[in-house]
């Protein structure tokens, strides 16, 4: 089958040409913006990529048209498909029918924590021997690849599928979440709380779309859920038909302790499994774990040696990823982009780094910040840092900000300053910095590449004029 991907260099959809592509299909697409390095990786697997939505690609005659939920109705190649009557579907729907089919499919969702948590499930699997496939929303350390069909050349894939379970709705023309394609067995409730308020108008608008994943969980099946999240449990009061295990409570199902050093017990049922000994920091991140070891148990993983493997566990890149240390200066780079992920972030740095100085640089990117539907939390979320520094784009771009970040900043005092320009934020990034601090950049883009402007500006002499300062 060839089949025509619009929207292909979204993380999403780039994942799922390569599937596509190993499955043996041919696969093209099309995009706003190709380049790297999404471009590179595909074009590395023979994917062809066309720049724009231009209606001459229908002359390419693809058997199937494959959307991704970044095309909206006005896009010129998409009304060119609808007017000629051409097949299409969505990216979600897809997958559920041409690669998850007939797999056990491991499926991760949550507000937070999908990307980490399904990365942590894959390798317990592939450690233990499952060689799964997976679609995750990063690219995990331990594969250095973010989607794939089987880790065996030449191998028939995998009977096992992990899948980050993403809540966004799946396309123009179909305005369910995402996960409820997947047709899971397997499937971890993370946390709940309010997000994409582009899409969704309140916390009870996203419940009901968990309770449409939880009514696609066979009987067989099983849920492993977040013990802590009273919106789990709403979700769950309107109707369950699969078997449940909790985690994160105090005795019932998967609990831990921490250990001083970071490490954590972990328990089931009260009694003890084994001990993770790991360098992650964050109680976020041995929640996820905790889900992790639930899960890979469901498809006969023993407890132990997940255990063991998650000692070997090298995180996700843009997961707390070092990506330098200038002048005994390190800077980090994180995805963190809502008010909880912020703190939890900010909170796990302060834990590993002690009293040293973390100075936090945020980027409200995401639907939800840009809209401005959390700004009243930043600042709470970003407490525990020593000095805040915002950025917020000028102009009326798609990353523009249309409220006040200094405003919404001002209750942090003097330890915040807010920017409109990249050059002036480095500068004062760089002038601010004292050898010992822990400089934390968080966004859900690539921010211009400042982590790399941030270390090149730290590497220059004190004297040397830096872009952008005053």
């Amino acid at each position: 089958m060839h089949i025509h991907i619009l929207g292909i260099c979204g993380t999403f959809m780039g994942g799922l040409a390569v599937l596509a592509k190993q499955a043996g299909h041919k696969v093209t697409g099309c995009d706003a913006n190709v380049y790297p390095p999404m471009s590179t990786q595909l074009e590395a697997q023979g994917i062809s990529l066309i720049q724009g939505f231009g209606v001459e690609q229908t002359g390419l005659q693809p058997d199937l048209y494959v959307i991704g939920n970044v095309v909206v109705r006005g896009n010129p190649l998409m009304e060119e498909i609808l007017n000629r009557g051409l097949p299409y579907v969505s990216g979600p729907q897809w997958i559920g029918e041409h690669i998850l089919r007939d797999k056990w499919v491991l499926a991760v969702a949550g507000t937070h924590g999908k990307t980490t948590t399904s990365a942590m499930l894959a390798w317990i699997l592939e450690d233990a021997g499952y060689d799964p496939g997976f679609l995750i929303g990063g690219v995990p350390m331990n594969f250095g690849i973010s989607a794939r069909l089987s880790g065996k050349e030449g191998a028939a894939p995998s009977s096992f599928f992990v899948i980050e379970a993403d809540e966004y709705d799946t396309a123009f023309f179909d305005k369910r979440s995402k996960f409820v394609h997947y047709h899971a067995k397997t499937a971890i409730l993370n946390n709940l709380e309010y997000d994409h308020a582009d899409i969704f108008p309140d916390l009870a608008a996203i419940e009901t779309q968990f309770h449409h994943l939880v009514r696609t969980i066979p009987g067989v099946g099983r849920l492993v859920v977040n013990a802590r999240e009273p919106a789990l449990q709403r979700v769950l009061d309107r109707g369950c038909w699969s078997e449940k295990e909790f985690f994160g409570g105090d005795r019932q199902g998967w609990s831990l302790s921490t250990q001083d050093n970071g490490h954590f017990e972990v328990s089931f049922d009260g009694q003890p499994q084994g001990t993770v000994q790991w360098g992650l920091s964050g109680e976020h991140n041995r929640m996820n774990a905790l889900a992790a070891i639930a899960a890979a148990r469901h498809v006969g993983v023993p407890p132990a040696q997940a255990i063991e493997t998650l000692s070997r566990f090298e995180n996700v890149k843009r997961r707390m990823e070092l990506r330098g240390t200038v002048r005994e200066i390190a800077v980090y780079d994180d995805f963190a982009h809502h008010p909880t992920a912020i703190a939890t972030t900010v909170a796990g740095l302060r834990k590993k780094v002690g009293a040293a100085r973390i100075l936090a640089v945020l980027e409200p990117r995401s639907n939800t910040m840009k809209l401005g539907a959390m700004k009243e939390a930043l600042p709470g979320s970003l407490d525990e840092a020593d000095l805040v520094f915002g950025y917020g784009a000028s102009g009326t771009g798609k990353d523009a900000l249309d409220w006040d970040l200094a405003a919404a900043l001002q209750p942090l005092g003097a330890k915040a300053s807010t920017y409109h320009e990249l050059d002036q934020l480095v500068a004062a990034i760089a002038k601010a910095a004292r050898p010992g601090d822990q400089v934390l950049v968080m966004s859900n883009g690539g921010f211009g590449g400042v982590h790399q402007k941030i270390l090149a500006a730290l590497s220059l002499p004190p004297s040397f004029p830096l872009p952008g300062a005053q």
